[in-house]
């Protein structure tokens, strides 16, 4: 198949016959379904932002052929998903398309509003800021526009710790002293120093809650290492991205390696990541395991997109009220354990989330202020 065909299939612009001629294409071979899966994905890579816009062919064509020399950082991780993403399209396997079902759902004063970047900025002497966009704020060590935070390239010989807390409904960008960024998702908080001791160990503490690290090499600081330490666990590293997800209400802390080496201190083992693998400590048991993952479906969040691949309605429902900052009531139990597999994006209201997400065995819904009853 040549790869005008495909991305005229991914925009829905082919006729009935010729879908049918791709789908009977991608299903006569793994080779066949392995080739479409990787052009899929770089079609996405290449085309995704977080506007709705309609793309024809020959836009996605452009955008397509100059995405692959070179390929976006990204791409592999949309390969490694797998996941069928359209510009302004969502889809969702048991999705229902007939949407009647939910036109009898009670909506009373819904104030279930979409996420946005905010945080509180704890200072050395205990002043709280608040930092939302819109709103600029600076310090003698960092300067803030509402969106993100920068802390000035420098060391001292004192180290002053500076917390970062952003609550729930909220996400928000740091970049500390070093050049390391770091990404907090809602429900987060993050203790770090206003700037490094020169030649000395850099550590920061995640106190709770998901962050993703992009850390600035050793090498750039005389050879001094990173370490992320929560109250179970110690990550060290040298140069390299991660994510850690370790919210409050959760009894196991999730570490995904995305590039480089980083060495896991937990449970009394140590334990190396490579790319693409996931510790997962169990701190009721004080075990920790070692898998694989699809990578993009762990760090998607950062780029403001959910990405499901088979999780339950109820697992679900926890990612979704940390972002909406609402609660949700299941009363309808056996709902708990449906599956999905699709991406949203986090600019959606809550009422097109559930548009999307509803399958057919989900009689209806009601909104309460900021509570949602799945019936």
């Amino acid at each position: 198949m040549q790869e005008r065909e495909i991305i005229k299939y991914l925009t829905e612009k082919s006729s009935k016959s010729e879908q049918k001629k791709m789908e009977d294409w991608i299903t006569a071979s793994q080779e066949n379904a392995k080739i479409f899966n990787e052009q899929k994905a770089l079609y996405v890579a290449a085309t995704f932002d977080n506007t709705v816009q309609e793309i024809d062919i020959e836009e996605g064509y452009i955008k397509f052929t100059k995405a692959i020399k070179p390929k976006p950082k990204y791409y592999k991780y949309a390969v490694a998903a797998s996941i069928i993403l359209m510009v302004g399209l969502t889809i969702f396997l048991n999705r229902d398309e007939d949407t009647s079902q939910f036109q009898d759902s009670i909506i009373v004063n819904n104030q279930i509003q979409t996420g946005t970047d905010k945080a509180i900025l704890t200072l050395e002497n205990g002043e709280e800021v608040t930092l939302i966009k819109g709103n600029s704020f600076q310090t003698p060590h960092a300067t803030s526009n509402g969106k993100e935070i920068t802390y000035n390239n420098n060391t001292s010989l004192e180290l002053v710790y500076n917390y970062l807390t952003v609550p729930r409904g909220g996400k928000f960008h740091l970049t500390l002293s070093d050049s390391t960024e770091v990404w907090l998702n809602s429900e987060s908080q993050l203790k770090y120093p206003v700037s490094f001791t020169d030649g000395n160990s850099r550590q920061v503490e995640l106190v709770y809650g998901e962050a993703y690290f992009d850390v600035s090499s050793s090498t750039n600081h005389k050879g001094a290492d990173f370490k992320v330490f929560h109250n179970k666990q110690e990550v060290e590293v040298l140069g390299t991205e991660f994510n850690i997800k370790a919210y409050k209400d959760e009894t196991n802390i999730y570490t995904t390696l995305v590039e480089g080496k980083v060495v896991i201190n937990a449970a009394n083992k140590s334990k190396v990541l490579s790319p693409t693998e996931q510790a997962n400590l169990d701190i009721t048991s004080n075990s920790i395991s070692i898998t694989t993952v699809n990578v993009y479906n762990e760090i998607s969040w950062k780029d403001d997109v959910f990405s499901f691949n088979e999780k339950s309605l109820k697992e679900i429902m926890v990612s979704l009220s940390r972002w909406y900052d609402m609660e949700v009531v299941f009363e309808n139990k056996s709902l708990e354990e449906i599956k999905f597999v699709g991406v949203l994006r986090k600019h959606q209201s809550i009422e097109e989330i559930l548009t999307y997400i509803m399958s057919s065995s989900i009689n209806n819904y009601e909104i309460h202020d900021k509570t949602i009853i799945l019936k």
